[in-house]
């Protein structure tokens, strides 16, 4: 087991690290659980390399404050950001488009770290993906019905480069592996759907195709059509079965996130009897 240490610098502030690195998202998850463990009702994440403007802070909360929603995403001026290349802006439009539909949401800034939460939504998050947060989050946000919202954020200048992204080809590549993983983690059935009504389409108007040909006496010429047809017509099918079980794991998951709510719940009202 990981060993976490909570170091108080002052009265209120203390630092929670890990006895090695272990990636952003573990180092996330660890920091929700300090400040929980703390006794925080509104959380506030940020990056460590001082990318967003902290004087936004205030505002990043107030919707949570008003009781707005639950969660506030700091949607950063992605086309005025000088230190942005342009694929990493546009990597960034088509990560936050892939959101919106997995989350059915309308963050316009999905890989923003900048971000406000309660305490409840905070017990209710779990990070599968091992590279980043940003985006598991907030679909997890929409799936759960947790009211989300978005406000505009500033910037700082840029101090250094960034030790999560390597270059940009290795961007490009745990980008796309990560929106994958996205849609087969909270999309699976849509996911592995598409899939088979693709190889189904094909097999069926290849099939289509023979059987004219075979109407107009030219069947054995076409033979590969309905060898073709027959193969990815029986791969359509296995992927539907897949989309099936992989939904059902889907639905598991969920049960195992609401059983782990409520043990934190309970935990949380044994405390407060016990303190009675």
């Amino acid at each position: 087991m990981t060993e976490v240490k909570i170091i108080p610098l002052r009265l209120q502030d203390y630092v929670a690290c890990h006895t090695g690195n272990q990636g952003l998202a573990k180092a996330f998850m660890t920091g929700l659980d300090a400040c929980l463990e703390l006794g925080a009702d509104v959380i506030v994440n940020s990056d460590a390399d001082n990318q967003y403007n902290a004087n936004d802070i205030p505002a990043l909360v107030e919707p949570i404050l008003q009781h707005q929603a639950e969660m506030v995403i700091g949607a950063r001026p992605i086309s005025t950001i000088e230190h942005f290349s342009l694929i990493k802006k546009l990597l960034q439009k088509i990560g936050s488009w892939v959101v919106r539909i997995a989350s059915k949401t309308d963050i316009p800034d999905t890989p923003s770290a900048f971000r406000a939460m309660t305490r409840s939504t905070a017990q209710r998050l779990m990070v599968f993906n091992d590279y980043t947060y940003t985006l598991e989050t907030i679909i997890q946000a929409g799936q759960k019905n947790i009211t989300i919202t978005s406000i505009p954020v500033r910037v700082n200048e840029d101090l250094r480069p960034s030790r999560l992204i390597k270059s940009i080809p290795s961007y490009i590549k745990i980008s796309i592996i990560t929106i994958a993983r996205i849609f087969i983690i909270y999309r699976p059935f849509l996911f592995f759907g598409y899939i088979a009504i693709i190889l189904f389409s094909i097999g069926f108007l290849l099939g289509l195709r023979f059987l004219y040909a075979f109407i107009s006496g030219e069947g054995s010429v076409h033979i590969q059509s309905l060898i073709l047809a027959s193969v990815l017509l029986g791969m359509g099918l296995q992927i539907i079965l897949i989309a099936f079980f992989a939904d059902l794991l889907s639905a598991n998951r969920k049960i195992l996130e609401d059983i782990r709510l409520r043990g934190l719940n309970l935990v949380k009202y044994d405390c407060n009897r016990s303190d009675d």
